[in-house]
């Protein structure tokens, strides 16, 4: 699962088997084991929250909208 971000404690990553077929681009988030996923086309958007609470998630998708095309680059680089 390659980390592609750390910053405040969040490490930003997506996993190597991404599904069957391939899922739409998105990212997932850590921090003390728990964990989101958030979609990132069209827009940033939580696909799912594993126990991230409400300001976590805020932040967590405040650094998603910042770095959105490194996120996507990465994306397409992997998967491309």
């Amino acid at each position: 699962m390659p980390a592609i971000l750390r910053i405040s404690g969040f490490r930003f990553f997506f996993y190597t088997n991404e599904g069957r077929p391939l899922e739409s681009p998105h990212i997932h988030v850590m921090k003390r084991g728990d964990e989101a996923k958030f979609w990132l086309t069209p827009v940033v958007k939580l696909a799912r929250d594993d126990n991230l609470d409400f300001r976590e998630l805020r932040t967590s998708a405040e650094i998603i909208k910042q770095n959105q095309v490194l996120f996507l680059e990465a994306w397409n680089d992997y998967f491309g």
